[in-house]
């Protein structure tokens, strides 16, 4: 018997191929292809659009885009949190804005920043401001939540700063850094692809999004919903899997 968080990797796809099975027999329920169509009619109409230029064009522009928003998040709430751990009050005049950011509505921001910026670099900003507060708050607490004792014995045997970081403050870290990143990845996606949808710049998935919800193409809408799904997981599970190499390399040192 397995333990508890142990469950054999084939029970991922079990639940897939369940969840699929669901979404069949609502498609059989409804009986319309304009109201929601079946699994397999959304992965011929992925499979054909794969095979055209375009697809692979706006799939790039939109991952682009949004990485680019969760990198700079990344490195700015890393940043913000090392600054606001050593100096308090940084953290309560930051606090507002944190606190702003998570309760606004993403729409409200969307529709805000168009008035400020081109539709083209909006995916990158709304990334940023939705993903920045959750790795901020993460990384603060990580930080907070060294042993104290730990870090007196580092300073009376006289440990270096770069000892202190690889030994103390990365294993401390590290669980909160990558489950805020894994929270993150899906948030940035979301918020990245419905700013296109909005904002509808040329050459992206929420263009294209936005073009099947206007000729009611439901084939598309659910292949591209598929695709989003699945860059989503992928660049999830790439950057976790990035982490904890990067944090290997380190602590190895």
């Amino acid at each position: 018997m397995t333990a508890y968080g142990k469950l054999p990797p084939w029970t991922k796809l079990l639940s897939v191929l369940l969840a699929l099975l669901v979404w069949q027999l609502a498609a059989w329920l409804v009986q319309s292809h304009l109201l929601l169509v079946s699994p397999w009619t959304a992965l011929v109409r992925l499979v054909i659009l794969s095979g055209q230029g375009s697809f692979w064009l706006a799939v790039f522009h939109s991952l682009g885009r949004i990485l680019l928003g969760f990198a700079l998040a990344l490195v700015t709430g890393i940043c913000l949190a090392v600054f606001s751990a050593r100096w308090p009050l940084m953290d309560v005049l930051l606090w507002p804005y944190m606190a702003a950011i998570k309760a606004t509505p993403v729409a409200s921001f969307i529709i805000l920043c168009l008035i400020w910026l081109d539709s083209r670099s909006l995916s990158v900003f709304i990334s940023f401001l939705m993903v920045l507060p959750i790795i901020y708050t993460s990384v603060l607490q990580g930080i907070r939540s060294t042993d104290v004792q730990l870090l007196e014995m580092a300073q009376v045997f006289r440990v270096n700063r770069w000892r202190r970081l690889c030994y103390i403050y990365l294993p401390q870290l590290r669980p909160f850094l990558v489950s805020s990143c894994t929270v993150a990845t899906g948030l940035a996606w979301k918020a990245g692809i419905a700013a296109e949808v909005i904002g509808i710049p040329a050459g992206t998935i929420g263009e294209r999004l936005y073009q099947a919800k206007i000729y009611l193409d439901t084939g598309d809408l659910f292949a591209w919903t598929i695709v989003v799904v699945g860059l989503s997981i992928v660049v999830d599970k790439a950057i976790v899997h990035g982490l904890d190499r990067l944090f290997a390399c380190m602590e190895s040192r």
